[in-house]
């Protein structure tokens, strides 16, 4: 026979197999369906949001031409966007406007100012900014346009962009607070969107007059932000960015328009977008892991099922490779058809989300979806490929079947587990175990290494699953025949049958379980981490701090520590300020405050020098950065700042642990002359010797209320409140994992409902021996539950594994807490078990509903 009638032949059979036999490949659809929707939905809402904030942006800058800012900026491990000084606005602003070809220049007062809702409760701070501004009249140099009231005209008078009057349920004409930090009473007089949006994302923006924003955001008069600069017409923004350069000050730099546009995109949306959309791959990429063994599953038992008809056509002459084209051609197919299907459920995820987004909170700019050529052909192409993966090794196995196996009256299916895979195995997880130690232990440190290794557990698990799998089982259905009788006995040895088909049902269920085993481990010890080390650390009685993370808040007004100090029921109130700084080239946090008054109310440990005695050249540093740099008392480090100052300051104290305080500690004395906008990250208060907590606690509180109701809580409280960004994380976590947690149920259900198309003759036969309809459901039931049960187990395991190994990878300094929750693990396990006993249910129903007589007779 020819090539083209060959490959003609297998088709034919290939899709008669598939209209004759469409229920066993439900599953296989399925699970490559969801798996390519959720990677198309990614992709597309990951364009689109990219798309919708270019055009936000885009509309906000057109009018602005150039911006004139401080040259140098300090960015530090927590802050990419970076740091910079503001300018002295009389020598700059004279400079741009000699400029030939200017046709408007501004300047932007820009600091941090946090609203105060009606109900009394800070708008926004959960991670974006929230910003504060002076109001710049000419519209074109304006990112925001006014849309409700009129622009700030007197001291007070401010203008907050629509979204966060929404969010705070603030309209025109109340009088609220604004924090920057100082508690400011301000009145609202207008409503503004930005590039036509009622916010940029979840910013906040406060509008001031220039004479307030200059008074409350800038260390003194005359200075702002930035200058916004607007060309002539027939100037181009590159050409007024060049006459710009040589006629500023040193130390000043002007850039296009378009530039400082690009970068507020990446600084503000651009990280968030790309952390967004790769926990969204990241996640893909598990629920495609999760289909792999599903798929696999299935086509290894349809091709154990059809050993007999496969032989028969090898006998009337077919040859390895069309039975082999034969099994491909069903998986491309499936595949195909699976993966189209699944785009068009793609760009409806994406589509839902862009409606859902808003609606939790996260207001993500309108905008028409944006499907490219990359978010559809790669979902098709990875649907595809992953079908036809995970069905080669059974295609190659139906090209080798003999002609002879046209005899047998049974499906060959082998069971035993040969010893070189038992052995590979083992030798996979002993290595996989070592690396993951080695890259774990202190002094090494590994991420790399900790994740190959983790990687090789992982391939452990699934090369000796086969193996577990007997014993397992064996196990975990021991209660279960105890208590069901001869149901539960049935039950655990058809779970027993095939080692190899038991391990592959419950492997895509175990890495589901072991991914969420991971998170959990990590995210609890991470809590963990943070008590144990408010605990060490953390000496006084309450910690005074503004709601939120990533600094998205005000901060505390410098103010608030010595008023509280007054207090007769506080021995010690002080306040932790933030600055930055370039040590040895590397851009560094510095913590500013009173260094002598620190071990009153922080646990430094051992202290080796004086920190009474820094003053305004001198710095503390930790024992760990003391240790990098080769530091001792008395040695020096050159800090550089960001208006672009240098000084040599001289190592005065070294302490022993700043987990809490920061590695570097310089006093206000040092910091001022550098600073811009003057805040406290944290106030922490120890009262006097008999005060109870109860009392003391009041009374701070009612302080803290005339400086901006920031929140005053013990040391369990501020342990808990700092940690709370891991708990909304964690919730996401599990949401995206329920589809690979999906997929594996559906795996689960696929291989019950072919095991029991096999089984069709046998069931009839137990039914007719006396077995009822209920027993034959239990029995069906009860074995998903034991493989459900397994792989539940050994993802607990290979999870908890993988959790230790991240925390201790990811612990620079070896003080992080291994925590193995007990309630969320074993919630976990039950979820597990749950969900076998839920993917067993349809099959269980469709087994009892055969027709006994026809069961009988079926071969």
């Amino acid at each position: 026979m020819s090539a083209d009638g060959s490959a003609r032949t297998a088709l034919r059979i290939s899709f008669a197999s598939l209209r004759t036999h469409k229920r066993r490949f439900a599953g296989t659809f399925s699970a490559v369906l969801l798996g390519v929707s959720f990677l198309a939905g990614t992709l597309v809402m990951g364009d689109t949001l990219r798309a919708s904030f270019d055009s936000m942006f885009g509309n906000a800058t057109s009018g602005t031409d150039a911006v004139v800012r401080s040259e140098s900026a300090i960015t530090t491990s927590d802050d990419a966007m970076g740091t910079r000084s503001p300018l002295r606005v009389d020598k700059s602003l004279k400079a741009v406007r000699a400029t030939e070809g200017v046709a408007a220049t501004e300047p932007s007062v820009e600091g941090s100012g946090q609203l105060v809702g009606s109900d009394g409760e800070p708008v926004g701070g959960e991670g974006p900014p929230t910003t504060a501004g002076n109001w710049i009249a000419d519209s074109r140099l304006n990112p925001y346009e006014l849309a409700e009231g009129h622009a700030p005209r007197a001291h007070g008078e401010v203008v907050i962009n629509r979204g966060a009057a929404e969010t705070g349920k603030l309209k025109v004409g109340d009088t609220i607070t604004l924090r920057t930090p100082d508690p400011l009473k301000v009145r609202i007089v207008g409503l503004a969107t930005f590039g036509g949006e009622d916010g940029m994302a979840e910013t906040t923006f406060t509008g001031m007059t220039r004479a307030d924003a200059e008074k409350y955001l800038m260390p003194e008069t005359g200075m702002a932000a930035s200058l916004r600069v607007r060309a002539d017409d027939g100037v181009s923004q590159q050409q007024l960015a060049d006459r710009l350069e040589p006629a500023l000050p040193g130390g000043v730099e002007a850039i296009t328009g378009d530039q400082a546009a690009d970068e507020n995109l990446e600084n503000l949306s651009g990280q968030f977008l790309t952390l967004f959309t790769s926990l969204l791959l990241v996640f893909s990429g598990v629920a495609l892991l999760v289909a792999i063994f599903s798929i696999h599953n299935t086509f290894a038992i349809v091709v154990a099922q059809r050993t007999r008809e496969n032989a028969l056509l090898r006998a009337l002459g077919a040859s390895r490779r069309q039975v082999l084209g034969t099994t491909l051609t069903e998986a491309t197919v499936v595949g195909a058809v699976a993966s189209a299907v699944g785009l068009g459920v793609g760009i409806g995820i994406a589509a839902g989300l862009q409606a859902l987004f808003p609606a939790i909170g996260f207001p993500f700019p309108e905008g028409s979806l944006v499907i490219s050529s990359l978010s559809m052909l790669l979902p098709l192409a990875v649907g595809v490929v992953v079908c036809l993966a995970s069905a080669l090794l059974p295609a190659v196995r139906a090209g080798r079947t003999a002609p002879l196996a046209a005899l047998r009256e049974t499906a060959a299916e082998t069971t035993r587990v040969s010893r070189a895979r038992a052995l590979t195995g083992v030798l996979l997880g002993a290595g996989g175990i070592a690396l993951a130690a080695v890259g774990a232990a202190s002094g090494t440190r590994s991420v790399p290494l900790t994740a190959t290794g983790a990687v090789a557990v992982l391939a452990a698990f699934i090369v000796l699953g086969p193996v577990a799998s007997s014993f397992a089982v064996r196990v975990l259905g021991a209660p279960v025949a105890t208590a069901r009788g001869l149901t539960g006995v049935l039950a655990r040895r058809n779970a027993l049958r095939s080692p190899k088909r038991t391990a592959a049902t419950a492997t895509a269920l175990m890495i589901g379980v072991a991914v969420v085993s991971l998170f959990t481990v990590f995210a609890s010890s991470l809590k963990a981490t943070m008590d144990e080390t408010v605990a060490r650390n953390f000496a006084g009685d309450v910690a005074v701090s503004t709601p939120g993370f990533g600094g998205g808040g005000s901060g505390l007004s410098p103010r608030l520590g010595p008023a509280v100090q007054k207090l007769p029921e506080v021995e010690t109130s002080l306040g932790l300020g933030q600055g930055v700084a370039r040590i040895d080239g590397t851009g560094q946090e510095l913590t500013v405050t009173d260094p002598a008054k620190l071990p009153r109310v922080m646990n430094l440990g051992k202290v080796d020098g004086s920190l009474a005695r820094l003053g305004g050249d001198g710095i503390a540093v930790s024992g760990t950065r003391a240790q990098e740099h080769g530091w001792k008392p008395g040695s020096t480090a050159r800090l550089a700042f960001t208006d672009g100052k240098e000084k040599t300051f001289t190592v005065r104290a070294v302490f022993e642990t700043g987990e809490l305080t920061g590695d570097y500690v310089v006093t206000h004395e040092a910091w001022d002359p550098h600073r811009s906008q003057n805040a406290d990250r944290l106030l922490s208060v120890a009262f006097k010797e008999g005060v109870s907590q109860e009392k003391g606690e009041a009374a701070v509180a009612a302080v803290a209320e005339r400086y901006g109701k920031p929140d005053v809580q013990t040391r369990e409280e501020y342990a808990q409140s700092a940690a709370g960004g891991i708990d909304m994380m964690l919730t996401l976590v599990y949401a995206l994992l329920a589809l690979a947690v999906l997929i594996a149920l559906l795996g689960i259900a696929n291989t019950l409902t072919l095991a029991l198309h096999e089984r069709t003759r046998e069931l009839g036969l137990l039914r007719s021996v006396g077995q009822t309809r209920a027993q034959l459901r239990a029995m069906v039931r009860w074995e998903s539950v034991l493989i459900a049960a397994f792989g539940t187990a050994g993802g607990l395991g290979l999870g908890g594994f993988l959790g230790w190994a991240l925390v201790r990878a990811t612990d620079s300094r070896g003080m992080s807490v291994l925590n193995l929750p007990p309630l969320q693990l074993t919630v976990v396990a039950l979820v597990g078990v749950a969900a076998g006993l839920a993917a067993g249910w349809r099959p269980a129903r469709r087994a009892a509903r055969l027709d006994l007589l026809r069961a009988i007779a079926t071969e």
